[in-house]
């Protein structure tokens, strides 16, 4: 009888230190899976497409940015609305006057357009840096993107090279490196003057990289304009 009972006390010990192990265990797992939620939740949904300028401009040589293109309302950061989810189109379905629709976000279905001014409130003519920078790109999404910039009415447009030759897409120009797909200079910004840019931001569906593979891929890139550009690889 005496070791019958203790045989059950055992069991009922091993039965409560399994079930105390595997809720322990659990709260484990969710507050690792709640740390990797959080972190992808700043990352990805908590920044959107941000266009900044350096304070040596703005500061020295009183250059700013401005969604109005108005010498008021002077600001040194911009944010263009995102979109939750992209399918792949051609830009050939982009509209032709996309860069003179609005100022600000007008985004479309499946793209990311964004309208705004970088003006000389100074004195003094200046050159500058625009750069686009690719923070992060999951499921090497990054292979079928298209970046569109349209300064005062001139295109160009920034694709990856292509992986078969390693030569630009068709119609682009070559992302500048693995980490800045754009990377131009502006010289002689006359003072009093204002360029007026387009970004527009698609996954092109004629990209030979543009599989099934690239589902639910992602992409993080933010913009700046700099008065040096240094290089940060």
């Amino acid at each position: 009888m005496k070791n019958e009972v203790e045989v059950k006390a055992q069991k009922i010990y091993k039965r409560e230190l399994t079930k105390k192990s595997a809720r322990i265990l659990f709260l484990l797992l969710l507050i690792f899976v709640s740390i990797i939620y959080l972190v992808l939740y700043v990352v990805y949904q908590g920044g959107k497409f941000t266009v900044s300028l350096d304070k040596n401009l703005s500061n020295r040589k009183n250059v700013f940015l401005s969604e109005t293109g108005k010498f008021s309302g002077k600001t040194r950061e911009l944010s263009a609305e995102t979109i939750h989810y992209m399918d792949n189109i051609s830009i050939n379905w982009l509209p032709e006057d996309i860069d003179q629709e609005k100022t600000g976000s007008h985004n479309g279905d499946n793209y990311i357009a964004y309208t705004f001014y970088v003006v000389n409130a100074g004195k003094e003519e200046v050159h500058y840096w625009y750069e686009i920078g690719i923070d992060d790109s999951i499921l090497s999404v990054d292979e079928a993107i298209r970046i569109m910039v349209i300064r005062n009415g001139e295109r160009t447009v920034y694709a990856k090279k292509s992986a078969v030759n390693g030569e630009a897409e068709v119609g682009t120009k070559k992302f500048a490196s693995e980490t800045f797909a754009v990377l131009e200079q502006r010289k002689n910004f006359k003072p009093k003057s204002k360029d007026r840019y387009t970004v527009v931001i698609w996954i092109e569906g004629d990209d030979p990289e543009c599989k099934n593979d690239l589902l639910g891929g992602e992409i993080k890139m933010h913009m700046d304009f700099t008065e040096e550009h240094i290089d940060k690889k």
